[in-house]
């Protein structure tokens, strides 16, 4: 029973109670530092423009484009001796050392050519020690480049062998000769050492 004339308290006003803190954000170590962007935002962000081609001319035409840009890319990978460009035949340390041993020296290969223009040239001098150098100098000239393809056949295996033991090593001795038989400025790989550095 309640006592009379007392009043209950039923809508007695709260004390009021603090506030409670906020949620502080807590940034980890090595954070971004900025919220991650939605997925639409960011592949809207990748999403450029394409433009159709407006006719089939037009689409032969970029082909061609892309095309040359290619080549012209693989083209320069190859003269830096870049290993993604190259030819099977091109790759690897053992034809790499091959190259720049056979690039760091002088060889008679290389002015075959122009021995045999000059050779062409004389024959047409009628004179009897003219006709002498015509009849005796291609054979002496091809006779000396195979000698030197030999020599440096059996040097680069021996150099190949002594620093790279573990791989394969087929082949290179003629791929050197093969090498310094052609133009200095027309080789490719583009020679990537001077003439007379040291290999």
């Amino acid at each position: 029973m309640f006592a009379a004339g007392r009043l209950i308290p039923v809508f007695r006003r709260r004390t009021q109670e603090a506030p409670e803190d906020p949620p502080q954000v807590v940034v980890k170590p090595g954070g971004k530092g900025r919220p991650t962007p939605k997925r639409r935002d960011a592949e809207k962000r990748r999403r450029q423009p394409l433009t159709a081609p407006a006719n089939r001319r037009e689409a032969y035409r970029r082909m061609r484009e892309k095309q040359a840009a290619e080549r012209a890319k693989v083209r320069e990978g190859m003269a830096r001796g870049d290993e993604r460009y190259l030819l099977k035949r091109d790759k690897g340390p053992v034809r790499r050392l091959a190259r720049d041993f056979v690039d760091s020296r002088r060889t008679v290969g290389s002015y075959l050519m122009y021995g045999m223009l000059a050779v062409i040239l004389l024959s047409l001098v009628p004179t009897v020690w003219a006709r002498l150098v015509v009849l005796f100098a291609p054979p002496l000239l091809l006779a000396l480049v195979f000698i030197e393809g030999i020599y440096l056949s059996i040097r680069i295996k021996k150099l190949a062998a002594e620093r790279f033991p573990d791989e394969d090593r087929r082949g290179v001795g003629l791929y050197a000769a093969m090498r310094a038989m052609q133009f200095r400025r027309l080789r490719i790989p583009a020679p990537q050492v001077k003439i007379g550095d040291k290999i």
